[in-house]
């Protein structure tokens, strides 16, 4: 039980250490999508920046962060307990020279075919040429951005099975500070500004792998020493590695089709999304993807030692650690969407129909928010028993759910419905990954999820109640100040976390204490 315990206490400082660095990285966000929101608004530039930068994120999500990262952990844990370090390091060093190689094909082929990707992902640019050139010249300038992000994602990984989460999560913050600063000081000078934010991607990138150099020189990762071209780890990470890269990155998939689908929509249709997005990412990604991240390696050297038991308990711990934070985050994500858009995004060319109408698109992400964290830690756990292939059917079927309800939705709800239609197919891919879960693990403690899930909406319900009456209103004509809502705003939050901290303390809920211990100091030997 000691030992359990233990794995349990490791998942759960981790996660609190990319939790930590994930939430500087998503402040930062809020001030770069503010100064862009500023300077574009929902304009076409802004909706052609969007589309450009959809697709290298994409590609970050699904062969970079998404099937990489799952691919190689599992098999560089395996190569680390099996064969020592020495031998681990010099599959590490394989990997990175192969993925070098390979993400350089890659750019050039993306520079080359940007016109026909763009083709493909915003099919409604078509009528409107001079969005759809740009489109395609902000593609050309941002795919670069690919070579450097799967450099990163492969460092992560080396990284994080070495127990060190801090750099490779606090990467993002050097890209939100790369797309501001150029934003602020480059765009102004260019003939089509937002080619600014373009560069800012760029450079953003080389940053993040710049920042990962000198922790992968002090495990043992020389960049610049000769590298065996092939290791015998590697055939079983590419095996590992195509099919994980729909199944990791459904989600994103899902809004690649969201986008496509908006190009056909009203002007402004794909920024509205993408604005709602940004919002759901913040608590998506200090909780969902830190729990999921810090879930694999652990999961890993479980599975290897063959303890399904050990595994289903790890899970378990994690999902009901998730749920806890993610339950009342949704509920307050969904009642204070207007003044937190208003916030963080009303200036400029950014008014108050819009902030409106990313509100709307915003109401039906938030409510997808529990299924968007537990998709992400129920394909980690495939991930770590090494099976890459279940999770993609399942990602299909979603996929298939969200092409349906986005395009009937759409009709009547507009981009709202396309939001919507993201959360159904969320909802119905955990449903099957829980479900091949349980079948692979003998059971996942359903009735201890259960009952956890039922105090988290119990006291979230209490929350609700006070921030129904707390929460700022805001007028047709806009006429709130800042300070106004700004501190209404700070005054709601403060009175919905207290109220919920105090009911989960009355109602003893297992999981305030167990994040309580796995922040206290470990006692020194």
């Amino acid at each position: 039980m000691t030992a359990d315990r233990s794995g349990e206490d490791q998942v759960t400082r981790a996660a609190g250490v990319v939790g930590g660095a994930t939430f500087l990285s998503r402040l930062l966000g809020y001030v770069r999508d503010a100064v862009v929101a500023g300077l574009f608004g929902a304009t076409a530039s802004a909706d052609a920046f969007f589309v450009a930068f959809r697709i290298p994120n994409l590609l970050r999500r699904m062969f970079a962060e998404g099937s990489l990262s799952v691919a190689f952990i599992p098999v560089f844990t395996e190569t680390l307990h099996a064969k020592g370090r020495a031998e681990a390091l010099r599959l590490a060093q394989a990997t990175l020279l192969l993925l070098t190689i390979l993400l350089t094909g890659l750019v050039l082929l993306g520079i080359f075919l940007a016109p026909s990707i763009v083709t493909l992902v915003g099919p409604g640019f078509k009528d409107n040429p001079a969005v759809f050139t740009l489109t395609v010249e902000l593609t050309r300038i941002m795919f670069p951005y690919i070579f450097f992000i799967g450099l990163v994602a492969l460092s992560m990984g080396i990284l994080n099975v070495f127990g060190h989460f801090a750099a490779p999560a606090l990467a993002p913050v050097v890209l939100n500070l790369a797309i501001i600063g150029a934003a602020l000081v480059v765009s102004p000078h260019l003939e089509q500004p937002v080619k600014g934010l373009a560069i800012g991607v760029l450079v953003g990138g080389a940053g993040q792998l710049a920042l990962q150099a000198p922790f992968l020189y002090r495990h043992g990762i020389r960049l610049g020493r000769p590298m065996a071209f092939y290791h015998v780890g590697l055939k079983k990470i590419g095996r590992l590695m195509l099919p994980a890269a729909f199944g990791a990155a459904v989600y994103q998939i899902n809004l690649l089709i969201n986008t496509q689908l908006a190009t056909l929509l009203p002007q402004g249709s794909v920024s509205y999304l993408y604005y709602a997005d940004r919002l759901v990412q913040f608590p998506l990604g200090i909780v969902g993807i830190a729990a999921a991240t810090a879930l694999l390696p652990s999961l890993s050297r479980q599975a290897l030692t063959g303890d399904r038991a050990a595994v289903t308990r790890t899970f378990g711990h994690a999902v009901n650690i998730v749920l806890f934070i993610t339950i009342p985050a949704m509920c307050g994500l969904m009642l204070l969407r207007e003044p937190i858009i208003w916030l963080l995004f009303k200036r400029g060319a950014f008014d108050l129909q819009a902030v409106h109408l990313t509100a709307a698109a915003l109401l039906y992400y938030a409510a997808g928010l529990w299924a968007f964290t537990l998709a992400r830690l129920a394909t980690q756990t495939f991930y770590a028993l090494q099976d890459t292939r279940t999770p993609v059917w399942m990602a299909a079927v979603s996929i298939g759910v969200n092409i349906a309800c986005g395009l009937t939705l759409m009709r009547f709800m507009g981009h709202a419905g396309l939001a919507l239609a993201t959360t159904i197919a969320s909802g119905v891919n955990v449903i099957l990954l829980f479900g091949g879960l349980r079948y692979r693990l003998g059971g996942l403690g359903m009735a201890t999820m259960l009952r956890s899930t039922g105090k988290a909406l119990g006291c979230t319900l209490i929350m609700c109640a006070g921030l129904f009456y707390l929460r700022p209103g805001i007028t047709e004509d806009g006429s709130p100040t800042i300070l106004a809502v700004g501190a209404g705003l700070g005054l709601s939050i403060l009175a919905g976390i207290s109220l919920y901290l105090i009911a989960a303390r009355l109602a003893r809920s297992a999981e305030l204490t167990a994040l309580i211990n796995g922040f206290r100091p470990r006692p020194q030997p």
